[in-house]
Order: C-alpha cells, then structure tokens, then sequence
C-alpha cells in the first residue's frame, strides 16, 4: 500500500499521467510471471530467509492496489474535479476532499485483492526458508501425512478467508458516508 496508492496517485497527475500505462504494463509482466520464480529469483540475489519473502510478497502485491488506485482515481466525474477547482480549491485539496474519497472503495477493493494474494502466496516462502503455513502442507507432502497436509491447507484457506472478511469489513469502514 505504501508504495502503490502513492505511485497510483502519482500516474494520474497531468504531469505523469503518460507514464501510467508503462507502468502499469510493467506491474502487469510482474504479475503474469508465477510467483515460485519471483521468489527463487529474489533469494538467489538476496539471499534465503524471511525478508527476501516479505519482499517479494510485497512486489507481487503491488498490482492490484496500483490498478485499483489508478483506475478509482481515473472513474472519478471530471464535472465534480472542475467544481471542486471552481470552488477555488488547490489541486492538492481537489485530491484529498474529492478524488479520493470517490475512489476509496476502488483502492480498498485493490487492497483486499493483495491480501487475499498475498496469503495465498506466501505458503510459497517454505521454498526459501522462510517458514509459514507452507511448511505443513510440504512437510504433509514429503512425509504423506495427509492430515498434516489437509491441516495446513484448511488453515491456509482459513487464513485467506479471514482477511478477504477483514478486508471487506475495512472497506465498508473507510466508504464515505452517502457512497452506496
């Protein structure tokens, strides 16, 4: 989030505004490349361990919060922009009292995608000693201990469920009032 809500800001600014559809071309190769490589590739030029995994998790989630963010900021009605400015506010102000809040729900659905993925993804951090819930289910595998697999699917999908509910309580918690 602390990386794609203010890059997804940022690529909808005049300015910038060209330089969106790289970027996002380039998020989108990122996230079409399975997620085992990202991983690997990343511990062989980082090194193992649980950092190199919070790290690519962190890459692999940008995405879905960068699009969500660029696409909320961009479905916002220009009409209300320009009354905003009409009003005499600073282009700083029309972002933080307009844009937004019409787009928090957008972002906040890009958000509880990432997390989702994220959980769903990280039992990938076992490959490079990072540990987590995919630790049950390889060593269930290796061991053909299916109640150790099983139990650690279920907690995995437990997990994923968990958030995507957080989630969406989180943006039923940050939806401006009178957004329905």
């Amino acid at each position: 989030m602390a990386i794609a809500v203010p890059l997804g800001i940022a690529l909808t600014r005049p300015g910038v505004k060209r330089a969106a559809p790289v970027v996002v071309a380039v998020a989108n190769a990122g996230q079409a490349a399975p997620v085992i490589g990202l991983v690997v590739l990343l511990a062989i030029w980082l090194g193992f361990g649980f950092w190199t995994a919070i790290l690519a998790l962190c890459l692999y989630a940008i995405l879905p919060v960068l699009r969500n963010t660029i696409v909320g900021l961009q479905s916002v009605d220009p009409t209300l922009v320009e009354a905003g400015r009409g009003m005499g506010m600073s282009n700083r102000a029309v972002l933080g009292r307009i844009e937004l809040p019409l787009a928090v729900p957008v972002i906040m659905a890009g958000i509880r995608t990432a997390l989702v993925l994220v959980v769903g993804t990280a039992t990938l951090a076992t490959f490079i000693d990072a540990g987590g819930l995919g630790s049950l289910i390889t060593t269930g595998i290796r061991l053909l201990r299916y109640p150790v697999l099983i139990s650690g699917a279920i907690l995995v999908a437990a997990l994923a469920l968990l958030i995507d509910w957080a989630g969406r309580v989180l943006e039923e918690v940050t939806r401006p009032r009178g957004l329905e």
